[in-house]
């Protein structure tokens, strides 16, 4: 073999053997992560529009004209989906009725967020019908928690920052019955700094981590498991919070995202809300905190109970997508949103 074609043989097998060695290194520019796009924050004269891709709002006309009222005071405009109070036996329409009220926010470039009326059930039924060809063009907020949980997966999964707060069949009769969920709703919306300190536990697994926030309803998580809507969670910050569900729920669930390595590379875990948790006849035998430090017993990453973030009155917004820094002390911990 000539020097030349040596040259060029060992050239190449350099060449092969950096591109191979990049997962031991660290990547260049052109292989790094995206950060997530960012919706644009709201401010006064923008549109909010209100619509229900999952369960049925029957009676629950008072309660959307009070959001209606509330965005108003925020110098906020609000647009109702085509279909928000009808129904179609467990459902706010039918699959195609909602489906298209939530594309048509999603397509209306005057639209500046999409504001769920309620969970319940049925968003998982209508994601893989959205087409995010003109939402690309201009982002808007996606708000909701709870089953909307399936879009805040789906938007992650489409480089999309989202926010986790309240719905708006949420609003009370008297605002200071959740005047912090309230109030950090706000804050999110028009781009104020989030920041929580969050009441110590004796469960908490101390540490300081940072990383981005993603995460929602554990049911939903689990739901999304194995399929394109399922979120990598590798150097990441999961939050979870649950409603009605009995304690072996809970842990076949976690269960089945441990064995599927849904924690292996996970960087922290936020618990939020467990509420309104069902009594087996033949009881657990352990505290729901307690039942969630041993199905993740097996990782070092630090963990934080007694986020008030879920199905309480109290139900602080959250940004899915963001850089967090988490500090999990016994005593306190605190959970700072990147700017």
């Amino acid at each position: 073999m000539s020097k030349i074609s040596f040259t060029l043989v060992l050239s190449c097998l350099v060449l092969i053997l950096g591109i191979q060695d990049f997962s031991a290194q660290e990547k260049p520019a052109f292989m790094k992560e995206q950060t997530l796009v960012r919706p644009p924050y709201l401010k006064a004269g923008d549109t909010v529009a209100i619509v229900a891709p999952a369960g049925i709002l029957k009676n629950r006309q008072a309660d959307i004209q009070r959001a209606q009222e509330l965005m108003t005071s925020w110098g906020l405009h609000t647009v109702l989906g085509d279909h928000l109070f009808s129904t179609a036996n467990h459902f706010a329409g039918t699959d195609e009725q909602r489906c298209a009220d939530f594309q048509k926010a999603m397509d209306d470039p005057t639209i500046s967020a999409i504001w769920a009326g309620r969970g319940g059930y049925g968003t998982v039924r209508i994601i893989d019908k959205l087409d995010y060809t003109k939402f690309r063009k201009k982002p808007k907020w996606v708000i909701g928690y709870s089953d909307i949980t399936a879009l805040h997966n789906q938007l992650h999964n489409q480089g999309f920052e989202s926010m986790h707060a309240m719905m708006a069949a949420g609003v009370t009769e008297d605002l200071n019955d959740i005047k912090e969920t309230v109030a950090t709703f706000k804050d999110a919306i028009f781009g104020k700094p989030l920041a929580y300190t969050l009441e110590g536990s004796s469960y908490n697994k101390v540490g300081t981590v940072s990383g981005e926030l993603i995460g929602g309803n554990l049911t939903l998580l689990h739901t999304m498991l194995g399929s394109k809507t399922s979120m990598d969670t590798s150097g990441k910050i999961l939050f979870i919070e649950e409603i009605g569900e009995y304690a072996y729920h809970i842990d076949r669930m976690l269960q089945s995202l441990k064995r599927a390595g849904y924690f292996d590379n996970c960087k922290g875990v936020i618990v939020g809300d467990f509420s309104k948790m069902r009594k087996n006849t033949t009881p657990w035998g352990s505290s729901v905190e307690q039942l969630i430090l041993d199905v993740l017993a097996d990782y070092d990453f630090p963990i934080a109970f007694k986020m008030p973030a879920g199905h309480e009155d109290d139900n602080r917004a959250m940004i899915f997508g963001r850089n967090v820094e988490l500090s999990v002390g016994k005593e306190v911990s605190t959970l700072k949103f990147d700017k």
